[in-house]
């Protein structure tokens, strides 16, 4: 059973409200936000690989807990999600199959995310707060340092912003499920989830494979 309910919206797509969401469900989402973002840019092409590849993991995570949050539960063994190595394997598959089955609403507000960062001139200046505050959210020291880095690859490495874009879009969106949640408790009426403007989607030829995958948009 759907924990959301859908209704038609305005030019941004429909309207999606999620009902009470679980406190072991709100704990996963904020857990899954830790993740090692780079504290300084370091020279070369590892770094940018690295960032990609925990990326990638993020996304996978992201869209994981989304479509829990979408069901409303979430398995008993969570341990193989909080795992930050790299997604590969059994484990790669579990995450990519999860996503797969995400509803279309729910899956476009990941999109409207993901293309509204790619689209803005904004897009460095609202993702790397945004995941340096979650991953170091007790030391403001690493989250200061990991947000100037984070900035620095947004702006010097344009081939890793559709990872960091999705990235930021995958973990944003249940966070902003669980906030909507809450505001609907205290009003006592549905909430929608918040989403930025959607823009155009780029290129398939463009979108790398593991992106489209995910989001089936290649």
């Amino acid at each position: 059973m759907a924990a959301y309910t859908v209704r038609p919206g305005d030019l941004r797509g429909d309207l999606v409200a999620p009902l009470a969401v679980p406190p072991r469900l709100a704990d996963v989402v904020e857990r899954i936000q830790r993740a090692p973002w780079p504290q300084w840019l370091q020279p070369g092409a590892r770094i940018r690989r690295e960032v990609a590849e925990l990326c990638r993991l993020q996304s996978a995570r992201g869209l994981t807990v989304l479509a829990w949050l979408a069901e409303g539960d979430a398995p008993a063994d969570i341990d193989w999600l909080l795992d930050t190595h790299r997604l590969t394997g059994r484990r790669q598959e579990r995450m990519y199959g999860e996503a797969e089955r995400l509803a279309d609403p729910v899956r476009d507000l990941v999109v409207a995310n993901w293309t509204w960062a790619l689209s803005t001139g904004h897009g460095g200046r609202v993702t790397a707060p945004f995941f340096a505050s979650r991953a170091y959210p007790d030391d403001g020291y690493a989250a200061a340092h990991a947000t100037v880095t984070l900035l620095q690859l947004w702006d010097r490495a344009p081939e890793v912003r559709q990872a960091l874009a999705l990235a930021w879009a995958a973990t944003r969106t249940p966070a902003d499920w669980c906030k909507a949640a809450e505001l609907g408790a205290g009003h006592g009426d549905e909430v929608p989830i918040f989403t930025y403007p959607r823009g155009p989607l780029p290129p398939k030829s463009a979108v790398r494979p593991w992106i489209g995958r995910l989001l089936r948009c290649a």
